[in-house]
């Protein structure tokens, strides 16, 4: 895509439309909107020239202010970090009304280009087979990334609807709105407010975009639609409510309001449809139906429930009768309304979503032991903590029972053991469809598999029982390794490989980016997941088990972000490509989800991904032994480093005294802890993923998309094997796509902000590292990249990256500023800590995914 292009639909239209910001009527707007660039040109000539932060500041106040009195100068500080702010979402509106004109919606990754290299290679009835089992799942999470409020949302969406039509007296108004609009939440939602956020993507977005590729799709293949067998090519997975793992407020009770909400949310797309699609068929012996089906619909919704639909089938039923009579008496006009309806109907079910439920393995752990101990024989627990792996396994396997009153339990187990009743229930409302998965997170051995699996046959009827998949998360480095040891052990217990067998012989298994890359650094994470891929895969084959993959992915490269349609098509033969579940969470659903063309522009590129790597693999995609030791070599070089770092005695404390790891909780941006473990003193193991990524991305570090990438191509390099290593990048997509998502990292670092740290007495040392694996790594990829410089082949990324950097950059001197300020001893620290959370908002949203 050329340059010129996004300037002029995009970066041109920005500087004209950012000027209507000095014409509002507010108070001191056009004093805060004209002091801006100065503050920008302060920072950027100031960090050039070695300045820190409170340098800028002191002078910027110097100029501005005079002699005033420090309290003027905070009093402006927020008045430019809400400015800022209004900027970043006007730039995100200009550039979501000009999405279909910066990206080739109808290129790489598209349904069409797809359909047209496969008529060209004659694969037609390839593509038609693998259709009929082949699934892209997003699964919507409930993660705390998404920083603007629902209100401010839907300014966003109108502000870009009135960009599309150049209507400035809208724009004005909108922006009119925006300055009023606070940008902020006052209190943090709870687990049912987040999943009511996302039941507006749900009915909004997803409810058309999924239909719209699929009709596109049928078409394009000739395929008739109610030949159409697979509903399931496109669906979408649901966490809030179902994702118990850490989220103390997520309860039994939670999880079926969620599930009742989504059931609402898609009975209300329906009776619109209905009210809609009756108004244009007004015939004889169709019309009654369709009137019938939208009064049965109302009933289920709002009237006597015993009197509407109790599930999809029967408004299926009730809607082909009408199709048939429209074939029959009527020549089958306008009969594309109903045979698309019909289909969105088995697309999405009265589930709409499909709710997962996840939990960590160490509370599974703590519950047994409290099941055991008040067996009729508690000398159990004694023993059962001698016990090998196996027999713990064969023990529990052997419980026919437990307790079935719950009061003698723990609180919190007691809630653990209804949240199997919560799932019982949701299949009984909104099918069995509707919540067929619990995610063990943490899964560190078979017995954590199968400890879930038996509460589940003891807990479940046997309907809710065999229609429900475990689903181990494997996370760590370790974890990684052992993954296929430990499927091998569940696939030899019969009890266990019965159900599979009951499930299609289908076993799906998460993995985790995240938190792979927070233990093992990026390069060794993610080839320790590629590499697990190819065992579980292996082992899963021997046994007779299709493999589905699941994959844990956060918004930044970091935590498994970036370019995914260059990953998916990149796997190669060895790793199942059944299906491709993925998911996508709070900030990169509004920016990649969150308006019709861009949803369906990334889901249409996972679509086309997970079949091109079926139909069209080549040998240039499976790795050769010599490149996999390249692989090798390169990840575990990187993961020393990295482990190094992580374990240098300043590490936790740079990130609990420096960064704002600690005011990610303040933020009011979700509902769950920033941290597994209990409060007190910083522990590495117990952070979650998101804050920690999010902090050093606040700091323009960038750690965990990059560190020991340079360390790792030089060192490869100086033992002769750097013709070798750029060889790999030339040919293998699975590097050159690993490695440009590290460049993203880079382009998005800034590391002049932090640069009076060098000089730091406690953390100078520590910054000096990182600084030193940043320069080496941004030459070394500039190099194996032939000198083009980052993201080269991502041009509209670049211009986009450079822009928003460029907005946010005064908001990265007044936090570091703040920061400064702080480590320094001052008076009103509050004042200062403000400061800090108030500039984390624009700096997050500027990155789109910065967590």
């Amino acid at each position: 895509m050329k340059k010129l292009n996004y300037k002029d639909e995009v970066a041109t239209r920005y500087t004209a439309y950012n000027s209507l910001f000095l014409d509002l009527p507010y108070d001191h707007i056009y004093r805060t909107g004209t002091l801006l660039p100065i503050l920008e040109q302060l920072s950027t000539q100031g960090f050039a020239s070695g300045k820190d932060p409170a340098e800028i500041v002191d002078q910027f106040k110097r100029e501005i202010l005079g002699d005033k009195e420090e309290k003027h100068l905070h009093q402006l500080l927020f008045q430019l970090i809400q400015y800022v702010e209004r900027q970043v979402l006007l730039f995100d509106s200009i550039e979501d009304a000009a999405f279909e004109k910066i990206f080739n919606v109808e290129g790489k990754g598209s349904v069409k280009e797809l359909i047209g290299r496969v008529r060209h290679t004659n694969k037609m009835e390839e593509l038609k087979e693998k259709l009929k089992t082949f699934s892209v799942r997003i699964v919507l999470t409930a993660h705390p990334t998404q920083f603007y409020p629902g209100n401010v949302l839907a300014i966003n969406t109108d502000l870009e609807n009135a960009i599309r039509k150049d209507d400035l007296a809208s724009i004005n108004s909108l922006m009119l709105q925006l300055g009023k609009t606070p940008f902020i939440n006052k209190e943090k939602p709870s687990p049912y407010d987040e999943a009511v956020s996302l039941c507006w993507y749900l009915e909004n977005v997803f409810y058309k975009s999924i239909p719209s590729v699929l009709y596109d799709l049928i078409e394009e293949i000739d395929e008739p639609w109610e030949d159409w067998v697979n509903p399931d090519l496109l669906t979408v997975g649901f966490w809030p409510g179902g994702d118990r793992d850490g989220n103390p407020f997520v309860t039994h009770d939670i999880t079926i309001k969620v599930a009742d909400r989504l059931r609402e949310t898609i009975l209300k797309c329906y009776y619109r449809d209905l009210r809609a699609i009756r108004r244009r068929l007004t015939f004889k012996g169709v019309e009654d139906k369709i009137l019938q089906a939208e009064q049965k619909v109302y009933d289920a919704l709002y009237g006597e429930k015993s009197k509407g639909f109790n599930n999809p089938e029967e408004l299926i039923e009730v809607l082909r009768e009408a199709f048939e009579c429209l074939k029959s008496d009527h020549n089958g006009i306008f009969s594309e309304l109903l045979e698309k309806f019909i289909l969105k109907v088995r697309i999405f079910g009265f589930h709409f979503s499909i709710m997962d439920i996840r939990q960590d393995s160490r509370k599974h752990d703590a519950l047994w032991d409290d099941i055991l101990a008040n067996q009729d024989d508690n000398s159990i627990v004694a023993q059962y903590e001698k016990m090998q792996e196996q027999d713990k396994i064969n023990h529990l396997l052997g419980l026919k029972s437990v307790p079935s009153e719950i009061s003698i339990y723990d609180e919190f187990h007691q809630e653990m053991l209804k949240s199997f009743d919560a799932l019982e229930e949701v299949k009984k409302r909104n099918g069995n469809r509707a919540c067929h998965r619990y995610i063990i997170s943490n899964c560190q051995s078979a017995l954590h598999v199968v400890e879930v699996f038996q509460l589940a046959k003891i807990n479940l009827t046997p309907n809710a029982f065999n229609t429900l998949d475990v689903v181990p998360l494997f996370e760590t480095i370790d974890d990684l390794a052992n993954a296929s040891g430990i499927m091998k052990q569940l696939y030899e217990i019969p009890a266990y490989r019965e159900h599979v067998k009951s499930r299609g012989n289908k076993q799906t298994i998460m993995v985790g980016f995240s938190d792979g890359t927070k233990d093992g650094g990026y390069l060794r994470a993610n080839w320790s997941i590629f590499q697990a891929k190819e065992a579980l895969t292996e082992i899963s084959r021997e046994y007779g088990v299709k493999v589905i993959f699941f994959d844990g992915r956060g918004g930044p490269p970091a935590r498994g972000g970036g370019n995914m349609h260059d990953f998916y098509a990149s796997l190669g033969s060895k790793i199942e490509d059944e299906e491709v579940q993925v998911t996508i969470q709070g900030q990169t659903i509004s920016s990649n989800y969150g308006k019709v063309g861009s949803c369906r522009y990334n889901m249409e590129q996972l679509l086309s991904a997970g079949l091109e790597n079926h139909l069209f693999a080549d040998d240039n995609r499976v790795l050769a032994e010599k490149e996999r030791g390249l692989l090798d070599q390169l990840a575990e070089t990187a993961y020393q480093l990295y482990k190094d770092f992580k374990s240098h005695d300043k590490f936790t404390s740079y990130l609990s005294n420096v960064t704002p790891l600690k005011y990610f909780g303040d933020t009011n941006v979700g509902s769950r802890p920033t941290s597994r473990g209990k409060k007190g003193e910083l522990k590495f193991e117990d952070l979650r993923a998101i804050p920690f990524v999010g902090a050093w991305a606040q700091m323009k570090q960038n750690i965990p998309g990059f560190y020991g990438v340079g360390t790792a191509l030089s060192t490869l390099k100086k033992q002769g094997k750097g013709k070798d290593v750029k060889q790999l990048y030339a040919e293998s997509l699975f590097f050159r796509t690993l490695l440009g998502n590290s460049m993203q990292s880079i382009a998005k670092s800034f590391y002049p902000a932090t640069a009076y740290l060098e000089k730091d007495k406690e953390y100078g040392q520590f910054w000096q590292l990182m600084k030193k694996e940043f320069d080496l790594s941004k030459e070394e990829l500039d190099g194996i990249s032939g000198g083009k410089g980052l993201l080269h082949e991502a041009p509209v990324s670049q211009a986009s990256i450079a822009i928003r950097e460029k907005i946010v950059l005064p908001l990265i001197t007044i936090q570091q500023y703040a920061i400064q300020k702080l480590r320094q001893g001052v008076k009103n620290e509050d004042i200062y800590k403000k400061l800090i959370l108030r500039s984390m908002f624009g700096i997050v949203n500027a990155a789109r995914n910065a967590a």
